[in-house]
């Protein structure tokens, strides 16, 4: 008897296991955990300009050098920033080292306003995810009205590297919008 492949979004057509089981478990997922929101927005700004494998395959580097993203530790990197940027484990981008640094300080800020990282994010779609309806990868946006609206937000708020396209991408890693495939095994 012969078997159907399992069919995947474009991006995820490939024999790279980081990229398949970040899209199998991750992607589009529903998360609520303010310090992986933290992980996800980090890593999409240090994706800004770059591919997503090529993040995806430092994710390790990327969680020793920045305390596995606790940003309560990460606020307090500016001492360490010399240090980051001779990291090979990284990308060594100032600009994008500063704004982890103080996107991590806005968070503890929202802390001690009483809110969190995931009311702030999450409270944009009024807690319930957002599912598209994709045919095709031509579906899927680089951003939308909303994360347009986040991005004038957060960066009110303090956030830096947040425009639009960071938004959008940071809403589909934390499955504030599932823009998978309609037949996509993930969806």
């Amino acid at each position: 008897m012969k078997t159907t492949p399992a069919t995947r979004c474009n991006w995820a057509n490939t024999d790279d296991e980081l990229m398949l089981a970040y899209h199998d478990s991750e992607w589009g997922k529903p998360n609520h955990d303010s310090q992986h929101l933290f992980e996800m927005l980090s890593l999409e700004l240090m994706q800004a300009g770059l591919s997503w494998k090529t993040i995806l395959h430092r994710r390790s580097g990327f969680q020793a050098a920045f305390a596995n993203f606790d940003y309560h530790q990460v606020a307090k990197m500016e001492e360490q920033i010399p240090s980051l940027l001779e990291n090979p484990a990284i990308i060594r981008n100032r600009r994008k080292i500063d704004a982890i640094i103080n996107n991590a300080q806005v968070l503890v800020n929202l802390e001690h306003q009483g809110s969190s990282f995931n009311e702030y994010l999450w409270n944009f779609v009024a807690n319930e995810p957002i599912v598209n309806s994709v045919v095709t990868a031509a579906d899927v946006p680089s951003s939308t009205e909303l994360a347009k609206k986040i991005s004038k937000k957060m960066k009110q708020d303090g956030f830096k590297f947040a425009g639009p396209v960071v938004v959008y991408s940071l809403m589909q890693a934390c499955g504030m919008v599932n823009d998978h495939l309609n037949d996509c095994i993930a969806k």
